[in-house]
């Protein structure tokens, strides 16, 4: 083989390496960020057989819904606070500590430019179910403090709760272990809104199971994993 030869058989190796190497960066899209507006985190639909988890941004017209594996849902610096007093606060950590609260009020929301999360079943039709519910559960909570992709903490300090005049009540609470109490009924139809509370800066994978039993008998499920950036 000649020199010459040899080049162009280096040559096109090299070049296909390249190209492959070009199509596996392409198709290993950056996620969408989402990062303030109405945005429907947990979001079910049911198409008689299976379940399907998205999310539902509706911060935009047309509103759009994403595969939860294509989003990360970013928590600006805007939404540090300070933990609410009271005892009822206990389970956000130690009073007068730092917290990121994605509120539960659509203006508070808006003000802060932050996002305003949701929890939907709106697309549910009603007789399917038993009673007319489907339940969401918090099955994993991780947290990477250094954002290299190492989930170190399986007990992420992340918590979903409710507040109506004086009563708080916490739906989901990552930080205590994952306990039967991170499980609660939706009555279908229903769009629900929470405050989304994180108490340190740092990514947060997310992992809800939404499940129910069909009139017939059959008990369909379906999971996914979402992504919280908390920014310093």
């Amino acid at each position: 083989m000649s020199a010459l030869q040899r080049f162009a058989t280096v040559s096109g190796t090299a070049f296909a390496a390249l190209a492959i190497a070009g199509l596996a960066t392409a198709t290993a899209a950056a996620p969408v960020v989402l990062s303030s507006g109405h945005v429907d985190v947990l979001d079910a639909e049911f198409d008689g057989a299976a379940f399907d988890l998205h999310v539902h941004d509706e911060s935009v017209t047309p509103d759009v819904e994403y595969a939860p594996a294509d989003v990360r849902l970013d928590v600006s610096a805007a939404a540090k606070t300070v933990r609410p007093a009271g005892a009822a606060y206990n389970f956000l950590g130690a009073a007068g500590s730092t917290v990121w609260i994605l509120p539960q009020d659509q203006a508070a929301a808006a003000a802060k430019g932050v996002l305003w999360p949701g929890i939907s079943t709106e697309h549910l039709p009603s007789g399917v179910f038993t009673n007319d519910r489907v339940t969401f559960t918090l099955t994993g909570a991780e947290y990477d403090a250094a954002g290299d992709g190492v989930y170190e903490d399986t007990t992420a300090d992340v918590s979903v709760y409710g507040v109506s005049g004086s009563a708080v009540t916490k739906f989901y609470d990552g930080g205590d272990g994952l306990t039967a109490s991170d499980s609660r009924s939706f009555l279908t139809g229903a769009h629900n809104h929470y405050n989304w509370a994180f108490e340190a800066a740092g990514t947060y994978r997310l992992t809800f199971r939404v499940s129910g039993t069909t009139l017939g008998g059959a008990t369909p499920s379906a999971t996914a994993s979402y992504v919280f950036s908390v920014k310093p």
